[in-house]
């Protein structure tokens, strides 16, 4: 079954921000990685790392379903 240009679209998009929210989540940690830090900072430091983490997985995840419905269209697998 041929998947629609429309859902390439979406998770083409949803791909897209998926990573935009990763390069966010790194840099956020990366600012607070920069810094000395004091108890309270490096607690925001670990839940950034925690974050980074978890949109990551996002983003592998999103391109996953990309990559697999190019392969649906393209291949016809």
């Amino acid at each position: 079954m041929a998947i629609s240009s429309e859902e390439l679209d979406q998770k083409q998009r949803n791909y897209k921000t998926a990573v935009d929210v990763w390069v966010a989540a790194i840099r956020y940690e990366e600012a607070l990685a920069s810094v000395n830090h004091t108890v309270s900072e490096v607690d925001q430091w670990e839940h950034a790392a925690t974050r980074e983490e978890e949109a990551r997985k996002k983003a592998k995840a999103a391109k996953l379903a990309y990559e697999d419905a190019l392969r649906q269209e393209f291949y016809k697998f």
